[in-house]
């Protein structure tokens, strides 16, 4: 029995649409969730109610945090710029390895401590002096209604938006929500539809649709990042095709990170993704043509660092989150051989650094 919807929230929803048979069909993911009244969907934060969709979690967010733009992770988007973070519950893939399962796999909205108008987060974010606001933690998809919405008033006061996604959604929807970001990394957790069917419950091809939607048809900085878990994904075959796929496709420039997984949630009996395998997953898909490769979960400043692509030359040296070294230029050439680097750059001052700063983000009375 699905947990009752209260009064609180019930805000009304976009994306569905009402079936011959009585019930409404959820257009938001390729879920396609058909709900009887009283129901939620897949992600537990959509439901219906009053034969309407619902979204339970506008303006309720899991917390407000200020980190650095690295740790979402993005390097080639006003490195070392800060960016206030938040998510809210929920999530509507079904990954069995989830890194924040407490708060995408919950299913209680007691974490929902915080609440916030899109007005409040923007102004907070421009007091703070945040370059950026980045939908996180858990899917911005699921809750693309209050993620909009924060986005228009972010921009009405010059902060850029950011969101951190697993990209499973449909087209039109899509459309809607990628026009409001300045910026995403796509989780491209596999390059296998076996692996995304068993380990997540979903398909790889609506992923790759949006990475191709972002590089043709939109102006979004992206970047992209894989998990890679042992026995599942980590093979030198899988990491070389998806690396031509993505050269193929999107074009050498897309930064791509290699994350290493840890055992978690329904994942518990795995080991954690050694070193080697991500230095390996770096070589590979630097030597098939990928110009700017990172790894993650690791201290490994030369997998930190950005790279010339033309001379080589080391450009933003990084050790976790801190910037040890900046050497572009402020319109990101390289002062060396003057290539031009992929990515979104300004004329750096201080970096933000590798802290972590809790805010609250209070309603405006």
């Amino acid at each position: 029995m699905d947990e009752p919807i209260s009064m609180e929230e019930r805000y009304p929803a976009k994306y569905w649409h009402r079936l011959a048979d009585g019930r409404i069909r959820c257009d938001l993911c390729p879920r396609d969730c058909k709900l009887h009244e009283g129901q939620r969907g897949a992600c537990f934060v959509r439901g219906r109610v009053d034969d309407a969709m619902v979204l339970t979690t506008y303006g309720r967010s899991s917390g407000f945090c200020v980190d650095p733009i690295e740790k979402k992770p993005l390097n080639h988007f006003y490195p070392g710029s800060s960016v206030l973070s938040f998510g809210t519950a929920g999530c509507n893939l079904a990954c069995k390895f989830c890194q924040n399962w407490d708060i995408s796999k919950s299913r209680s909205f007691d974490k929902l401590a915080d609440q916030a108008t899109p007005e409040a987060i923007a102004n907070t974010a421009l007091r703070l002096d945040c370059k950026s606001v980045a939908f996180t933690y858990n899917d911005p998809v699921i809750f693309a209604e209050y993620a909009m919405d924060v986005a228009d008033a972010c921009h009405a006061v010059g902060v850029q938006t950011v969101a951190v996604t697993a990209g499973y959604m449909h087209a039109a929807p899509r459309r809607e929500f990628y026009a409001k970001m300045d910026a995403a990394n796509v989780d491209l957790k596999a390059f296998t539809d076996e692996f995304y069917v068993k380990q997540t419950g979903a398909h790889l091809q609506p992923v790759l649709d949006t990475l191709n939607y972002l590089k043709q048809e939109t102006d979004v900085w992206f970047e992209i990042t894989t998990l890679l878990i042992p026995g599942l994904n980590d093979s030198a075959e899988e990491i070389n095709s998806m690396s031509e796929w993505l050269i193929k496709e999107l074009g050498a420039d897309v930064p791509l990170h290699f994350s290493a997984f840890h055992p978690d949630y329904k994942m518990v009996n795995l080991p954690a993704t050694p070193p080697e395998t991500l230095q390996q997953a770096w070589r590979i898909a630097r030597d098939a043509g990928m110009r700017y490769v990172y790894t993650g979960n690791v201290h490994n400043i030369a997998g930190d660092t950005t790279h010339c692509p033309s001379c080589g030359g080391s450009l933003i040296v990084r050790d976790w989150y801190e910037i040890e070294q900046y050497r572009l230029t402020p319109d990101g050439h390289c002062p060396d051989c003057h290539t031009q680097v992929a990515g979104c750059f300004e004329k750096f001052g201080k970096a933000f650094g590798a802290r972590r700063i809790p805010v609250v983000v209070n309603r405006p009375t």
